[in-house]
């Protein structure tokens, strides 16, 4: 039987054809090509790297380097498939040094785009410049000797409209493409990396000698004085980097940065073994910050699982579990030791102190009382008095009184550990959580007046500037005006630095970048939220929550009865609205059965 004559159904593709899907799993979108482009000039031993973007990647991508570059020959040969200088057999599949080595990005990229390349050999008197549109190479000139090597992608997705079809906004796209640059930056932290978006500079981080010094350039706004150094080395296995102050932990997940080998990666056992480490430090509904670099010997882990480099797998899952697990655990341990020293230093002094000074990584953490800010203001009478003259006179919120005009008869018993309010309601005990009863009666007045749309803001004597990483600052910068509507007035000042110039009337003193941290965390989710309410409701939580008075701070035995009214009045709600719970009541009959009184 002819079996070559029969006829079929089955056909081999057309190299097209087959160049466009292998694309489809390399290059998902804008930031993969950005990913891989600056691989490509990390392994040509690069020490700065300018990406420049239009449009969000869609209109161009270039990256610049100063690497190794190529000749003409290897240059022409680098777009074809599995086209590599990195593997010379398939023994070394099982130690991967370099961050590329499949010889796909770049034919993968080409196939979907119009490229032009620009480089030059070290040593050599003449570069080269080559074009590609869909996958095919149309010219080839020779170029100025400039060391290096320069790529640019236009026209992204011109031959494959369905691809193109399903990406998000622009402000979207170059949001991932700024995490993957700054991805970029934290693992090669000894390599200039810049990132210019529509001719504008974004972000300019020079090559400095440590991570810590990188992590700070990057997430300064997230972990600033409040991050912990962990450090462990033992069996083969290194990780290093930082995990946020649990004191500080929210609910939002960014940042949450790991790197094996200096590849970014999503690892679900590194993920777990993170969070089991803090286990009982972290608020329920809170979950830890990190950025860790993990170090694995090379054949001991597969970076070869997926298409993009995303996933790893290791040969003991088990073993790199435990071993995350312990150098965090020892971090929090230590700071838990260093913050105990400092109490009983305090308290062998003068008494309970009204601050404490931790000593971590990045420098003295201060917590307790809340340093003074001076807010201008026309109806709070718990920050400001008007003398006769009506001239405004600032008072500090760490003294002046909680003031509030509805009357109830409360009899307030004391304070416990400057935390718990201990008062009888009625014929009720009451041991009330300051804050979170605190938290409650302002959600519950910033909700009224959303609803009556009569959210009035209070402008700041100073406003109070914020430095955000690129990522939030793009997420702020889209709902500046909702939030003006809730009072909140933040203005650009800068790519990523904006002005705080008012807050809602009723916040008293607030950790301003605390506050918008939660607040972006909020945001992040508006997209998969339908519901108007819904999406309001978590900001104002969070307004209450940062202008709720604080655990640790002093209150006196009038303060402490106006502030269980306005509980009362609001309707004594058991829980504030993060769900955590305000008071535990005793009734007269359960403290006479417990004294035999019954």
């Amino acid at each position: 039987m002819d079996i070559a004559g029969s006829a079929g159904k089955i056909q081999v593709l057309p190299d097209d054809v087959i160049d466009r899907i292998a694309a489809g799993e390399v290059v998902e979108r804008p930031a993969a090509v950005v990913k891989e482009l600056i691989e490509n000039s990390l392994d040509a031993g690069s020490t700065a790297i300018t990406v420049e973007i239009k449009d969000g990647g869609l209109g161009m991508i270039r990256i610049t380097d100063d690497g190794e570059g190529m000749s003409r020959a290897d240059a022409a040969l680098a777009f074809q498939r599995h086209a590599t200088s990195k593997l010379q057999s398939d023994r070394q599949l099982s130690a991967i040094h370099t961050m590329g080595f499949r010889g796909e990005a770049l034919p993968s990229i080409a196939a979907v785009s119009k490229v032009r390349l620009t480089t030059v050999a070290r040593n050599e008197q003449v570069g080269t410049q080559l074009w590609f549109s869909g996958g095919a190479l149309n010219r080839v000139e020779d170029a100025a000797a400039i060391p290096g090597t320069s790529i640019e992608v236009s026209e992204l997705f011109y031959n494959t409209p369905a691809r193109k079809k399903f990406l998000k906004s622009t402000t979207t796209e170059f949001s991932h493409i700024s995490h993957a640059v700054q991805q970029a930056g934290l693992a090669w932290p000894q390599v200039h990396v810049r990132l210019i978006h529509n001719g504008y500079e974004v972000f300019n981080f020079p090559g400095v000698s440590s991570h810590r010094d990188r992590v700070l350039q990057v997430y300064r706004a997230v972990f600033g004085e409040r991050a912990l150094a962990v450090e462990t080395d033992r069996n083969g296995l290194s990780v290093k980097g930082f995990i946020i102050d649990p004191v500080r932990a929210r609910a939002g997940r960014t940042p949450q940065e790991l790197f094996v080998n200096r590849r970014p990666i999503k690892n679900s056992t590194v993920q777990h073994a993170v969070v089991d480490g803090y286990s009982s430090f972290l608020a329920k509904g809170h979950v830890p910050l990190f950025v860790l670099f993990l170090d694995v010997e090379p054949h001991r882990v597969d970076v070869n699982v997926h298409p993009t480099k995303r996933e790893v797998r290791f040969a003991d899952t088990e073993l790199v579990h435990q071993f995350v697990r312990s150098a965090v655990r020892h971090a929090l341990g230590r700071a838990q030791v260093e913050a105990s020293m400092v109490d009983s230093a305090h308290a062998q002094g003068n008494g309970y102190p009204s601050s404490v000074s931790l000593h971590r990584e990045g420098g003295p953490v201060e917590t307790g009382i809340d340093h003074d800010r001076l807010i201008v203001s026309s109806g709070d009478p718990r920050r400001l008095t008007a003398s006769p003259d009506h001239q405004i006179s600032f008072v500090s919120e760490a003294v002046s009184p909680y003031d509030a005009p509805v009357p109830l008869e409360i009899l307030p018993l004391g304070q416990m550990s400057r935390t718990f309010l201990i008062a009888q309601v009625g014929t009720e005990l009451q041991v009330i959580d300051q804050h979170t009863a605190h938290e409650r009666i302002l959600f519950e007045r910033l909700w009224r007046a959303w609803q009556g749309r009569s959210l009035p803001s209070q402008p700041l004597l100073l406003p109070e500037p914020l430095e955000l990483p690129v990522q939030q600052a793009l997420i702020l910068q889209r709902h500046l005006a909702e939030l003006e509507r809730l009072g909140l007035l933040i203005e650009p000042f800068g790519p990523s630095s904006f002005l705080v110039r008012s807050l809602p009337v009723m916040l008293g003193h607030t950790d301003l970048p605390a506050l918008v941290q939660d607040l972006i965390d909020d945001l992040e989710q508006w997209d998969s939220i339908s519901s108007l309410e819904m999406k309001v409701k978590p900001i104002l939580a969070s307004l209450a929550c940062h202008g709720a008075v604080r655990a640790g701070r002093s209150m006196a035995l009038p303060e402490i009865k106006q502030l269980v009214q306005d509980w009362v009045a609001e309707g004594l709600i058991m829980t504030c609205p993060h769900g955590r719970r305000v008071a535990f009541r005793l009734s007269i009959d359960e403290l006479a059965r417990m004294f035999d009184r019954s």
